[in-house]
């Protein structure tokens, strides 16, 4: 089986999500990913928590498929190997405080002389240059200056994502960034460098909100997880304690939630309710109206009359009913991930190919192969052993 990215050695000077996140999907197209840790304690990301057999949820997450390899960057015998790995690397990603890498001699600029090949993607909170480029960022740092809180959460308080939002939008766009590069250095011959930065990435995500305040205007109004600008479009409640999602887009289904859904036909022509905009200037009328007949029904009665009447709907999962989602185990979407505390379950990438197969290669330990690495550089046991005397490794 022949994958998109074997025989492409992806070099990352990585921690916490952005980056690792980025290279894991790398790796899961056929890439070999060296990750480059701390002596010890390695990615500060192993560290998060404990929830996963006394690993990290973040980490076991972003890692599998890659190689460890510790380096102290700051002592210059590890410095050279590392300057030695890129000489065979394909990509170089990284994701360290602002400054760190040209400090290193890691910058596009000071390596495409040697490396002209070499592709640099620089994964930052807001980019190598502007007023902002020293500022040390954070994923709900982001959220906040991206504007993301602002529309996010109720009427009396903002709320930040559940998940690591600002991160995985970084991640995704280096990801997207290194498969372009590589594509445009088949046609050219020549490495390039991707700077990326988390606000951008984020700012790019919010563009619905940002023009709906175009020019001035009201930005949409915070919500909870009702939608700031369509209703009915959210949560409802049904007699069981069960919350059931749905959403209308248009008229016709309206009309169709009142005849099959509510059983009231002529709540349809309701002056209140017979538009999207009337329906959105009296919420908390139509609200009660749609709470008082769920009130009477299951979530499965409630389930029932929506996929009745085509009207777009969902369960609130929560994260016990999202590990065994029926829709998930019907298309095989689990596989087992070796870990160095056993065998864990992982989701396969999303986007099924008839071609190939992701690579789910183990979550590494760290330093796990350094030794390996090293000898695989040339280094013999003499140097390599000096090497981990001084703790350069």
């Amino acid at each position: 089986m022949t994958r998109p990215l074997d025989g492409i050695t992806v070099v990352s000077l990585e921690h916490a999500i952005a980056a690792p996140f980025c290279t894991r999907q790398l790796a899961d197209l056929g890439a070999r990913v060296i990750k480059v840790e701390r002596p010890g304690s390695g990615d500060f990301a192993r560290a998060y928590d404990t929830r996963v057999k006394g690993q990290a949820s973040h980490f076991v997450w972003t890692n599998r498929s890659k190689e460890s390899l510790t380096l102290d960057l700051k002592q210059p015998g590890a410095l050279a190997a590392l300057m030695q790995l890129l000489g065979r690397a394909d990509v170089l990603v990284q994701n360290l405080a602002p400054g760190a890498a040209a400090r290193m001699g890691l910058a596009f600029d000071a390596l495409k002389l040697a490396h002209p090949k070499l592709i640099v993607c620089d994964i930052s909170g807001y980019g190598e240059d502007g007023p902002y480029r020293d500022k040390k960022a954070y994923d709900l740092l982001i959220q906040s200056e991206a504007g993301f809180l602002s529309v996010t959460g109720t009427p009396d308080a903002p709320s930040k994502a559940g998940n690591s939002v600002a991160d995985i939008a970084a991640g995704m766009y280096a990801y997207t960034g290194v498969l372009s590069a590589l594509l445009l250095r088949d046609k050219t011959g020549v490495g390039s460098h991707i700077d990326v930065s988390m606000l951008e990435s984020l700012a790019e995500w919010m563009g619905y909100p940002l023009y709906y305040a175009f020019d001035g205007a009201p930005p949409p109004p915070r919500t909870g997880a009702a939608h700031a600008s369509i209703y009915p479009y959210g949560p409802f409640q049904a007699g069981d304690g069960g919350t059931v999602m749905l959403g209308l887009q248009n008229e016709r289904e309206w009309k169709l939630f009142c005849e099959l859904v509510l059983q009231d036909a002529a709540l349809a022509s309701d002056p209140r309710f017979d538009s999207n905009a009337s329906r959105n200037a009296h919420r908390e009328a139509l609200r009660g109206l749609i709470l008082a007949v769920f009130a009477k029904l299951s979530t499965e009665q409630v389930l029932a009359r929506l996929d009745q009447a085509q009207i777009a709907n969902a369960r609130m999962n929560d994260m016990a009913s999202l590990w065994a989602h029926p829709q998930l185990q019907a298309r095989q979407r689990w596989q087992l991930v070796q870990t160095p505390a056993g065998d864990i379950p992982a989701l396969l990438p999303p986007g099924r190919s008839n071609a190939f197969d992701p690579r789910m290669d183990p979550i590494p330990a760290v330093g796990q192969h350094t030794e390996a690495i090293l000898r695989e550089l040339g280094q013999d046991e003499a140097a390599i052993a000096a090497l981990r005397t001084c703790g350069a490794i």
